[in-house]
């Protein structure tokens, strides 16, 4: 039972990481990080085969690590917990600006220290267990990784047929309202055709009554 991997990111950019061990835990650490939304805190575990991937996501602030399934979840969230508190403590406000990777060098043999000690210390257990208990008042919800990353292919499906219908829509609109556009001007020329006609046979009436075209006797 140990703590393999160790993860510190704004967003989605990582800022520091450590692994114990040869695993894809990066690869699909960044997966779970780019399905995430929003800047809400959460706890939030997802499972993959025997590993156990915990996210903890503080004012911005994403520390993941992976454990072993039967490394129980108490224990990593306790070790994120002091993973966050410790880089905030050092980093403070350099954390906004930090590129990629601007920590890794320095802190990633402190996420090696830390993950060495919560995962072969067995006082680390006993010593932080009421601490433990006390940052689990928010729900830690445990589902398997590979669902969470197919439900985010078919979000970001959806979001594309949305915004294809939004287009549709919008084209739509302004089909129509060429539509009326050019109906109204056929309107108006069809009736001032109608107008025209109906004056030239008042005209062509009144000639025939009036002796001519200049219309002599009408006008004497």
């Amino acid at each position: 039972m140990a703590i393999l991997y160790c993860m510190v990111a704004r967003g989605s950019v990582v800022l520091a990481e450590f692994g114990g061990v040869s695993t894809n835990a990066s690869v699909v650490a960044r997966q779970i990080l780019g399905k995430m939304q929003g800047n809400n805190d959460t706890n939030v575990s997802y499972s993959q085969d025997r590993y156990i991937f915990h996210v903890k996501r503080i004012d911005g602030l994403t520390t993941l690590c992976v454990a072993d399934d039967a490394f129980g979840r108490r224990i990593p969230f306790v070790f994120l917990e002091d993973i966050h508190q410790r880089f905030v403590k050092t980093y403070s406000r350099a954390i906004h600006l930090a590129p990629a990777y601007a920590m890794n060098e320095e802190f990633s043999r402190v996420m090696s220290q830390q993950m060495d000690h919560y995962s072969n210390d067995s006082n680390a257990d006993r010593l932080n267990r009421l601490k433990g208990e006390m940052n689990h008042v928010r729900t830690v919800m445990i589902d398997n990784i590979d669902k969470v990353l197919e439900r985010g292919d078919r979000l970001a499906a959806l979001v594309e047929k949305t915004t294809s219908l939004q287009g549709n829509t919008i084209r739509f609109k302004r089909q129509a309202r060429r539509y009326r556009n050019n109906m109204w001007w056929r309107n108006c020329r069809l009736s001032i055709a109608l107008v025209l006609t109906l004056l030239i046979i008042i005209y062509i009436v009144m000639a025939l009554l009036c002796g001519g075209p200049l219309l002599p006797s009408c006008l004497k």
